[in-house]
């Protein structure tokens, strides 16, 4: 019997790229796509809903707040899914290798797979330096802190439902994806990294594009890891 996959997409003011990420997807894999509206000001909503999206609106800004949404859509939602995946709405992942973040966990029984960009091919200026080392720092302390071993802290991840109401997601900001990888270790999850391609995102990022931006997510990033010592 084939699992039933829904996919969660967060977005703010993505007209340009979501109908290209929501295209990208493999229809016969996934049962729902969810575009979760967040606070945009553009027509970000209406273009989803033209691509075939489910469209939930999260008024309040905030990556994390858009994924709790998301999570509570589909818990509500008939069937429940076996499977979560999330996925930006920047095109800047390539939806294609979906198939690739599912696999371990239907054929190997994980609970979490990170899509990894450092493991994977990156197109040249899709990560910036202070990116690519705040990346490197978070996964080192992971390693330290929490005893398990991470590349990255992609946004492009696949985790088995159960799994993920058993994680109690929380943060409401640049804090989630390190959340969710950190939790999963303390609860002695089965957690696999895959190698994914990334590519330069449509239009300005909203965090790694400014100084404010970067400044914010890493030290949000920073003090989530610490918080669940």
């Amino acid at each position: 019997m084939r699992p039933v996959i829904k996919v969660i997409i967060p977005a703010f003011n993505e007209e340009k790229s979501v109908c290209k990420v929501i295209a990208a997807i493999p229809r016969g894999l996934i049962h729902e796509v969810i575009v979760v509206n967040n606070a945009s000001k553009d027509e970000t909503a209406a273009v989803a809903r033209q691509a075939g999206a489910t469209v939930v609106n999260e008024d309040t800004p905030g990556y994390g707040r858009a994924c709790l949404k998301g999570i509570a859509y589909v818990s509500g939602s008939t069937p429940l899914p076996d499977i979560v995946v999330f996925l930006d709405a920047d095109y800047s992942d390539y939806p294609e290798e979906m198939e690739k973040l599912i696999e371990p966990i239907i054929t190997q029984n994980a609970d979490l797979v990170i899509g990894s960009r450092a493991l994977g091919q990156r197109e040249k200026g899709s990560m910036t330096v202070p990116q690519q080392f705040g990346n490197w720092l978070a996964t080192r302390l992971l390693s330290v802190l929490y005893d398990v071993t991470f590349s990255d802290l992609g946004p492009f991840r696949a985790i088995r439902y159960k799994s993920l109401v058993a994680l109690n997601m929380q943060d409401k900001t640049y804090g989630w994806t390190v959340e969710m990888q950190l939790k999963a270790a303390k609860q002695k999850m089965y957690c696999v990294e895959i190698p994914v391609r990334y590519r330069k995102r449509i239009g300005h990022s909203k965090i790694s594009g400014t100084v404010k931006g970067t400044v914010m997510a890493g030290y949000k990033i920073l003090t989530t890891i610490f918080k669940y010592l």
